[in-house]
């Protein structure tokens, strides 16, 4: 069997007033993230793990932010997409696993719904996504509240 190790990063700044959406799920907040999609730090970065794995590029070149096609775009719709091109190469996904950093809002009690549509969307089980949520205990940007990063690895086999 043939097997490919992506890893995604992303990164968004947070503000107020705008809609949090993280790994599909719409995270009850004051604070949101700033991004030309809907900026959802997590698929973002999974889905740069996808295409890294299957070596098909990043998501800035599949869908770049100055094409007004994905302005506001549902990152679920990306994720899907990015899984189309993946399965066209003739890969599976064999697990993924996120870490997202973020003080605050807590997101701890929305790792299951995560996990849950992340899957749904990349047609695979739940026990093959993992979803993890972390502070960066008060320290850098992620700790002083102005933003949220997210790194994702992605296992693929065929």
């Amino acid at each position: 069997m043939d097997y490919r190790i992506g890893h995604g990063y992303d990164v968004h700044r947070i503000e107020p007033g705008l809609k949090m959406w993280l790994g599909g799920v719409l995270v009850s907040s004051e604070l949101g993230f700033v991004a030309h999609s809907d900026g959802d730090v997590a698929i973002h970065a999974l889905c740069d793990a996808l295409l890294g794995a299957a070596a098909l590029g990043d998501i800035g070149k599949l869908f770049p932010d100055n094409d007004d096609k994905w302005a506001g775009a549902d990152s679920k719709e990306l994720l899907r997409i990015v899984m189309e091109r993946v399965r066209e190469k003739g890969w599976e996904v064999s697990n993924v696993d996120i870490t997202v950093a973020l003080q605050a809002p807590k997101i701890g009690h929305c790792v299951p719904r995560m996990r849950e549509v992340l899957a749904s969307v990349m047609d695979i089980e739940k026990d093959q996504v993992s979803v993890k949520a972390t502070t960066t205990e008060r320290l850098g940007f992620v700790g002083r509240g102005e933003g949220c990063e997210c790194w994702a690895v992605a296992l693929l086999h065929r």
